[in-house]
């Protein structure tokens, strides 16, 4: 499913000195410092509502959201978040990057990987499922973009595992990591690697016992 305009985004210019008493009375207003740039054109200071902004983050197709980008006093274009800053105690906006998109460019984002299902590895013999990498790196047109990819892990087992080659690819998205990059895997539980090896070590010292015993008895003939 690819991402599509879901929302607008209203930007105003910014002017005047832009320090931190600056950024802190646009707050005080309800909005926050931004930057738009991209698309061959001169970066611009502007503010933009962080509940617009919000709501784009909490979509479905989240920072890849692509949306209509009105700057006043510039001609519209289709705007993605690509850079945000949170507030680190209560996680409050307080500034975010604007890139310009052309529509009929090739760009580079990423992708979130949700894996879907019960590997039969974790059901039915205790393993543990592993995601290694939750978002993969694409390159496609922005009308082509995912707001994530699904991946099937029902059928693997212990020591199966998910790499790039195995997502599904088109001739619209390129994945950019290698293709034996690893996404997810299931691995032995813990307590049964233990077992495992404890299994392995036992009959050696059993027989490191037995080829002690005649030694042993010798000494203890020895001492009679």
């Amino acid at each position: 499913m690819a991402s599509t305009t879901v929302s607008s985004v209203t930007a105003t210019p910014r002017t005047g000195t832009f320090n931190k008493g600056f950024a802190r009375r646009v707050r005080m207003q309800g909005l926050i410092p931004a930057v738009v740039y991209g698309a061959g054109q001169e970066s611009v200071a502007v503010t933009v509502d962080p509940k617009v902004i919000t709501k784009i983050l909490y979509s479905d197709a989240g920072h890849n959201t692509i949306f209509d980008l009105a700057i006043e006093g510039a001609a519209a274009s289709k705007g993605m978040i690509v850079d945000w800053q949170n507030e680190p105690i209560k996680g409050h906006l307080l500034h975010i990057d604007i890139k310009r998109i052309a529509m009929d460019k090739q760009m580079r984002a990423s992708v979130p990987v949700q894996l879907v299902g019960v590997p039969v590895g974790v059901k039915q013999h205790g393993g543990i499922l592993g995601q290694v990498l939750h978002e993969v790196e694409i390159e496609c047109l922005p009308g082509d973009i995912p707001s994530h990819i699904d991946i099937d892990v029902t059928g693997l087992e212990i020591n199966g595992a998910i790499h790039i080659s195995d997502l599904p690819h088109s001739d619209k998205i390129k994945f950019l990591g290698g293709e034996h990059d690893l996404v997810a895997h299931v691995t032995v539980a813990k307590e049964e690697a233990v077992a495992e090896v404890a299994a392995v070590a036992e009959p050696e010292v059993a027989k490191k016992g037995k080829a002690d015993a005649p030694a042993a008895e010798a000494a203890g003939d020895k001492k009679k």
